[in-house]
């Protein structure tokens, strides 16, 4: 996926034409991508994906009908499913967090520049998220501040158990993924290769039972909450 024998496949999702006309010249224009199909809303682009197995959809949140953080959340339960990069004008914690609890890999505003979304379409392909480290602070800030004193106890119960079955550089490594780091920076951090940065995030993935960095970050500071 991304080589150049076989582009990324990108479906768009935008009830304004004019922004995916926008959004197809700038994703065409790359020779490791290309547009297999648009959609204006979502149930259309529930039907896109269903007929072009793309590997990222960007998916856009408010549209008419089904909007986007519901079309999110039922393409992920479907079997092999597309990344979801969230591109919207809207930039809110509440859509923030609600983009990635519908399962989105990705959340990038629409005056977002062109060589930055086609940086965030390549992201999000190879599974990684794309939020900048203060972005992930602040979700991870809202996310673990809400709620009764209860229900914190009981998530910072839950996580600090999870947590405890890692190893010790497994930890480290879940640390720096939380402070928002990508591999060749946790490498450094760690004194690793990357290749085992990449080895320790998969275990992480199983051991923490999440999908995606974003989630690794929420376990962390659930236990130190």
């Amino acid at each position: 996926m991304g080589s150049a024998r076989e582009p990324t496949r990108v479906v768009i999702v935008d009830d304004d034409r004019l922004v995916r006309m926008a959004l197809r010249l700038v994703v065409d224009g790359e020779p490791d991508l290309t547009v297999v199909a648009e959609a204006a809303d979502g149930e259309s682009a529930l039907a896109a994906v269903a007929e072009q197995r793309p590997d990222v959809v960007l998916m856009d949140v408010r549209m008419p009908g089904r909007d986007g953080l519901s079309t999110t959340r039922e393409l992920l339960t479907r079997p092999g499913p597309p990344k979801v990069l969230v591109l919207t004008t809207f930039d809110s914690d509440d859509l923030v967090l609600g983009a990635l609890r519908a399962g989105a890999l990705g959340f990038v505003l629409k005056d977002t520049p062109p060589a930055r979304i086609v940086d965030a379409v390549r992201a999000v392909a190879e599974g990684n998220p794309v939020l900048s480290p203060a972005a992930m602070a602040r979700v991870i800030a809202a996310a673990t501040g809400s709620g009764s004193a209860a229900a914190r106890r009981s998530s910072r119960e839950a996580a600090r158990a999870k947590l405890s079955t890692l190893t010790e550089r497994e930890l480290d490594t879940a640390r720096a993924v939380a402070d928002g780091l990508g591999n060749p920076e946790i490498a450094e951090r760690l004194h690793i290769s990357v290749a085992t940065v990449k080895a320790h995030t998969g275990n992480l993935f199983a051991k923490l039972a999440v999908e995606n960095r974003v989630q690794i970050a929420l376990v962390v500071r659930d236990a130190e909450d």
